[in-house]
């Protein structure tokens, strides 16, 4: 379907000021306040249906300059853009460049209010720490979300919530997809790993809620994702449909404990996933499932509901452009982000709008919970002070100091003498670990075998030494001396690590999963 001109506003959108309190809050339960919901009626009233369509809508872009996606946003009245990391604009030396990362986002939301919008453009990234992070150094890098699962303090995890967010604020970030509310069931989980907290749903629901409350202390709004649950499936929605087996009991036990803390806590925004669940709707990716959403709204959710990328495989082999969005829309969602094609997207809603085939009632239900958010985030983000990039590296630290575990051998005083040597990891991985362990006064080049290991890498001890990165499971089986697991690739996690072989940081994390014969939970703390 190809796209048609949007028709020109017939006047600017009404937006009345929602700074302005004239009365006490009311607060809607999910954020936002009823004098935000006012501003968004008021907005809406003044909308055409093509303006209401781009509300609906956060789209992608290639390369670093964010002029033609400005273009489009102007044009089509979008809700803002998602900055992926081929977005990111880069400094001599290959690292991140903060100063043009914060003009191209100045020139995003500058579009957003081109035609009258007061409320601030969704500005959103992917950055969860660990394995997604969008933006790296000289932004200050996170372990990944197992290690919070390690060190079992939530109020840290809203700490580095919180640093990150201010972070992302002084770039012009309105927006974080995180964190990730999923249940890891283990090795045979594919894409979430050590995205996930823990395979403990309580756990998960701590530091999910936590480190959502850190991001939102510093402005930023998040998403628990991904709803119902990726974590127990064994396909990679990036490829194909995953099919979750579970029925209603397990799903309740397990994968939708974290999503109805999240609900309970009051946050505002819940990512589906592309997963089958047919004990909800056979055959309906959960993102396109009215089933789905009305479950998820049987919790208690009041906010906005975000679809998980529209271009990833498991959308893209079962539904034409455009038609996933209006399916989307109809069954539920809020927010549609990355559709494969924008202005298909935009044109698609706009003709079924016209046709009947989908409510106007939907769209205007859809585009005010969006607008609902952005006039809170505006007023919110307005009280928060931002951080310069690298600033929340202490936290970070933190975290891996607390998380590091000894999974198997001696759990106090050196683990190695003056030297040792390093294998495995990738070549950043290695330099890093020779930075941290130098600087420890640690000699790299002879002595016993540090060996790191990651995701695919094949059991069995190779080294003196095993160190897990990322998730542990491939440290199952590991005949080693010493098997540890750091959660993360960090400067902060090789730190953390250096300081456990030379007996100057206490093992104190904990499994945050089972590991072949190693139950969750295991580690020097338990000694």
């Amino acid at each position: 379907m190809t796209s048609s001109p949007a028709a020109s506003p017939r006047t600017a959108p009404a937006s009345p000021d929602p700074t302005a309190a004239d009365t006490a809050p009311v607060p809607l339960g999910w954020g936002p306040e009823q004098r935000d919901a006012d501003a968004a009626t008021a907005a809406l009233a003044g909308m055409t249906v093509e303006q209401k369509a781009g509300q609906v809508l956060v789209p992608f872009y290639s390369g670093a300059d964010p002029a033609a996606q400005a273009d489009t946003i102007r044009r089509l009245h979008l809700a803002g853009s998602i900055v992926m990391g081929d977005n990111v604009p880069q400094a001599a030396d290959g690292s991140a460049d903060p100063a043009a990362m914060a003009r191209s986002t100045a020139v995003l939301r500058e579009a957003v209010g081109a035609d009258g919008r007061t409320w601030p453009g969704i500005v959103a990234v992917d950055q969860e720490g660990g394995p997604v992070a969008r933006l790296r150094a000289p932004l200050t890098e996170w372990p990944a979300a197992m290690a919070y699962g390690a060190a079992g303090d939530p109020a840290l995890a809203r700490d580095a919530g919180r640093a990150m967010g201010a972070e992302l604020a002084g770039l012009g970030f309105t927006m974080n997809f995180a964190p990730d509310a999923d249940v890891t069931i283990g090795p045979q989980d594919p894409v979430i790993r050590s995205r996930s907290f823990s395979d403990d749903p309580d756990a998960v629901s701590a530091h999910a809620v936590a480190m959502s409350a850190g991001l939102l202390d510093a402005g930023v709004l998040p998403a628990v994702k991904h709803f119902p649950g990726h974590g127990s499936v064994t396909v990679d929605s990036h490829v194909g449909l995953p099919v979750q087996g579970a029925g209603l009991a397990e799903l309740e036990a397990r994968d939708w404990k974290p999503f109805r803390a999240a609900v309970a806590a009051g946050l505002p925004m819940v990512m589906t996933g592309h997963i089958d669940v047919p004990a909800l709707e056979a055959g309906i990716p959960a993102s396109l499932s009215k089933a789905t959403y009305g479950h998820l709204r049987s919790l208690g959710f009041k906010g906005v509901a975000v679809t998980d990328a529209l271009n990833m495989g498991a959308i893209g082999q079962n539904y034409a452009v455009g038609e996933e969005s209006v399916k989307a829309l109809a069954a539920g969602a809020d927010l549609l982000l990355m559709p494969p094609d924008v202005e298909a997207a935009h044109s698609a809603i706009v003709t079924a709008v016209g046709n009947g085939s989908l409510p106007e009632d939907r769209l205007n239900e859809a585009a005010a919970r969006v607008i609902t958010l952005m006039a809170w985030q505006g007023r919110k983000g307005a009280g928060t002070p931002p951080a310069p990039p690298g600033a929340g590296a202490a936290v970070s630290s933190a975290v891996s100091a607390k998380a590091v575990t000894v999974v198997a051998g001696p759990c106090s005083g050196r683990l190695v003498g003056d030297a040792v040597q390093v294998a495995g990891g990738s070549e950043l991985d290695r330099a890093r670990f020779t930075e941290a362990a130098r600087a420890a006064g640690l000699a790299v080049g002879s002595g016993p075998v540090v060996r790191l290991v990651g995701p695919g890498a094949p059991q069995g001890a190779a080294g003196n030494i095993d160190v897990s990165l990322d998730d542990p499971w491939p440290l199952a089986g590991s005949a080693a001396g010493s098997v540890i697991a750091v959660y993360g690739r960090s400067p902060g996690s090789f730190e953390a690590l250096v300081g456990v072989l030379t007996g100057s940081v206490p093992a104190t994390g904990k499994l945050p999963v089972a590991v072949g014969s190693w139950p969750r939970g295991a580690g020097c703390a338990n000694y």
